[in-house]
């Protein structure tokens, strides 16, 4: 996210070499990916999950057809996002003007719940300007959080844009990134978010941070009907180094999205997982056998193609005060060494006594070796710390149309490839998410919502387009008409 997408894809060709081709020299025997027993353990121990290589290698050994004529979705249709219309609405405050949206999460309870106050649904937003003279790519610096509302009784009504959350008070050198709402009483709510500095573009610094929040429906008649007040940054956490890799280790670390909740299996804790980086210096790390599981490959090989530049992972944090203000690192809960370098967005859904970790992740991202779609991707245990099950064996849990058998810079590559990305799971098992690029055309938009289909370690996905910007809420708290 700190460069525009065709430089991404441009480092990313140059580093991992064959990534794009479909995976050579792998017996077929290897097929059948690792064995994942999905156990739990002490959330503050150790153990931390391994998406290997074996694993990820399934998409193209089982859910990739390798015979379809050049540029057609290649995917297992049951795991396709239907294809989004090119002629698709775009959101605009209430001149009328564009305003550009991408990562989205609504206002929720600690449990996940899409929460409503007072009759309005709520939703928090990345949004840019797209009259200011920047390109949609080039937005990620110029990020603000925004907010936007619409009666709870009418989910389909679209969504009236109430501005900015901290009304302009950041700097031109300073971003706010994706993160997490949580309700209080009385109207509170406390937003989690990442807050970056880019005072220095080479070397931009992260920091994990909260504010307290008001949402206010009391308005004279002539008034918005809604609108946010937002107190004091609190810092929370920034990498350890330890853990998590710091920009002093890597000037592309990550480390962002926070998302708190807390565990009906550990109560009285709440906790927060967020996206991260293996600790170390970039390209030091040597891949591990662990990391590749049943691959059929050499670490040592698998090292000197450069995959040792992929270190994602999904870090896990405590509150150690009840006013959420103090926290404490945990181990990572999932590494994806030698994968991916980017496990975006992770967030928790608890169904059926069990624990999906979502996340989200893109083609270019992959280590060499290894090839998957921009999509949603999910792993499944019995706690927050398991030795998860990647969802349909790969881990991958929905992707846009993609040929995955061709680069995706090749010109003759699916033009709905980036579609869509930032999918968020909501009660109800929808997916919300925006629009990137549709044959061409650029987003910048909540896209249609659509239904995941899960049972036990298995997702589809439902194949009807849901309406655009479809985030209901399931509980309502306040009272409607105040």
């Amino acid at each position: 996210m700190f460069t525009r997408r065709s430089m991404l894809l441009a480092a990313a060709v140059t580093s991992c070499g064959a990534a794009f081709a479909a995976v050579p020299g792998v017996p077929a025997a290897h097929a059948a990916g690792d064995v994942h027993t999905g156990q739990a353990y002490d959330p503050a121990s150790s153990y931390t999950m391994k998406w290997t290589r074996a694993d990820a290698m399934k998409i193209m050994q089982t859910q990739n057809n390798p015979n379809v004529p050049p540029g057609a979705n290649s995917l297992l249709p049951s795991l396709t996002m239907p294809a989004i219309p090119r002629n698709f609405p775009v959101m605009t405050d209430p001149n009328g003007k564009q305003v550009w949206v991408w990562d989205t999460w609504p206002l929720t309870d600690l449990q996940g719940n899409n929460v409503s106050y007072n009759g309005y649904n709520i939703i928090f937003s990345l949004v840019a300007d797209p009259y200011a003279g920047y390109t949609f790519d080039d937005r990620h610096v110029h990020a603000r959080i925004g907010y936007w509302y619409q009666p709870s009784d009418k989910p389909t009504s679209g969504w009236t844009y109430g501005g900015q959350v901290f009304a302009g008070r950041t700097p031109a050198t300073q971003a706010e990134w994706s993160g997490s709402a949580k309700i209080g009483k009385n109207g509170q709510f406390q937003l989690f978010y990442t807050h970056m500095n880019f005072a220095d573009r080479s070397k931009p610094k992260a920091v994990i941070t909260l504010s307290n929040g008001r949402i206010r429906t009391d308005h004279p008649a002539d008034g918005p009907a809604l609108s946010i007040t937002m107190g004091k940054d609190q810092p929370l956490l920034e990498p350890d180094g330890k853990w998590y890799q710091n920009v002093a280790q890597n000037p592309y670390y990550s480390f962002r999205d926070p998302a708190v909740f807390t565990d009906p299996a550990n109560p009285g804790k709440t906790y927060m997982v967020f996206e991260g980086n293996t600790a170390g210096q970039r390209g030091a790390y040597q891949c591990q056998q662990s990391d590749l599981g049943a691959s059929g490959e050499n670490p040592a090989q698998v090292t000197a193609s450069g995959a040792n530049f992929q270190m994602a992972n999904i870090g896990l944090a405590v509150a150690t005060d009840r006013k959420l203000t103090s926290w404490k690192f945990l181990p990572p809960i999932l590494s994806g060494n030698c994968v991916n370098d980017q496990t975006e967005r992770p967030q928790f859904v608890i169904k059926n006594g069990k624990y999906y970790l979502f996340t989200i992740s893109h083609a270019f991202t992959y280590a060499a070796g290894l090839r998957g779609p921009d999509g949603l991707y999910g792993f499944v245990g019995d706690g927050i710390r398991s030795d998860f099950k990647p969802l349909n064996t790969s881990g991958l849990a929905m992707g846009n149309p993609t040929d995955l058998n061709l680069s995706p810079t090749d010109p003759r590559q699916n033009g709905r490839q980036y579609q869509s990305y930032s999918h968020y799971v909501m009660p109800g098992d929808l997916v919300e998410s925006f629009i990137d690029d549709v044959d061409g055309r650029r987003g910048g938009t909540l896209a249609p919502t659509v239904k995941l289909n899960i049972s036990g370690a298995t997702t589809s996905v439902n194949q009807q387009l849901l309406p655009y910007g479809y985030i209901p809420s399931n509980v309502a708290v306040g009272h409607p008409g105040k």
